[in-house]
C-alpha cells in the first residue's frame, strides 16, 4: 500500500468537507434566513473544490474522496480489497477531521451532534439516484474523456444539490461526517445510516448498468 495514495485521500477528503461544511455555514450567515441563497452557495464551492481537488489528487490515488466510489472500483476488479479498505479508512479520518477544520475556523464547538433530520423514502430515494449518477458519471466520462472527469464530477454535484431531495451527499465519509455538525449541511446521526445504505445501493446498480454496457453482443 502507498502510503501517498492514502495520505491523498486523507487530505483530499479533509478538504472536500471542509468546504462542504464552511460553506454553507458561510452561505447561512451571509444569506440572511435565504436558504436558496444558501444552498447556491454551498453547491458552488463544493463542485468547484471537486474539480480542484480531483485535477490535484487523481494522478496520485485515483481521487475517490468517497468510499461508494472506492466500492465501485473495488467490485470492478480494479482495485485490491485491502486497499479500498485502507482508502475508506482514510477518507472517513479525512472527513472527520475536515468537519472539525471547519468547525475550528468559524470559532464553532468542535464537537456536535445534527439536529437537522433528513430521512423519509424520497430521501432515501434521492441518496439513491445521486450515487448511481455519480458513480456512472465517473465511469461514463472514463470511458469517453478520461480527462474530464474533475470537470464532470464537479458540474454533477453542483447539479444533484439542486434536484435532489437530499441535496446529494452521494458519499458515505461526506455523511458521517456530516452527522457531528449542527450547521447547515448537518444530518441527524439516526438518519445517517439509511442514507449510507442508499448511497451504496446507487453505487452497485451504477456498476451494474456498466458492466452491462460494455459487454459485447
Amino acid at each position: 500500500m502507498r502510503p501517498r495514495a492514502l495520505a491523498a485521500e486523507c487530505v483530499g477528503t479533509l478538504f472536500l468537507l471542509a468546504t462542504v461544511v464552511g460553506s454553507g455555514i458561510m452561505g447561512e450567515a451571509l444569506a440572511a434566513g435565504n436558504d436558496a441563497l444558501a444552498l447556491l452557495g454551498n453547491a458552488v464551492a463544493t463542485g468547484a473544490m471537486l474539480v480542484v481537488l480531483i485535477t490535484v489528487f487523481g494522478p496520485i490515488s485515483g481521487a475517490h474522496f468517497n468510499p461508494a466510489v472506492t466500492l465501485a472500483f473495488l467490485l470492478r476488479g480494479e482495485i485490491t480489497g485491502g486497499r479500498a479498505f485502507a482508502y475508506i479508512v482514510a477518507q472517513a479520518l479525512g472527513g472527520l477531521a475536515g468537519m472539525l477544520l471547519a468547525h475550528a475556523m468559524f470559532d464553532l464547538e468542535l464537537l456536535q451532534a445534527a439536529t437537522n433530520s433528513r430521512t423519509g423514502p424520497g430521501q432515501w430515494l434521492a441518496e439513491g439516484v445521486a450515487t448511481f449518477g455519480l458513480v456512472a458519471t465517473i465511469l461514463g466520462t472514463l470511458r469517453a474523456r478520461p480527462n474530464a472527469v474533475a470537470a464532470m464530477v464537479g458540474l454533477y454535484i453542483t447539479a444533484g444539490y439542486w434536484f435532489t431531495a437530499s441535496t446529494s451527499f452521494a458519499n458515505p465519509a461526506v455523511t458521517l461526517a456530516r452527522a457531528f455538525t449542527d450547521t447547515f449541511s448537518g444530518i441527524l446521526p439516526a438518519h445517517a445510516p439509511a442514507f449510507v445504505a442508499a448511497q451504496l445501493v446507487g453505487a452497485v446498480a451504477a456498476v451494474a448498468l456498466f458492466r452491462w454496457l460494455a459487454a459485447k453482443d
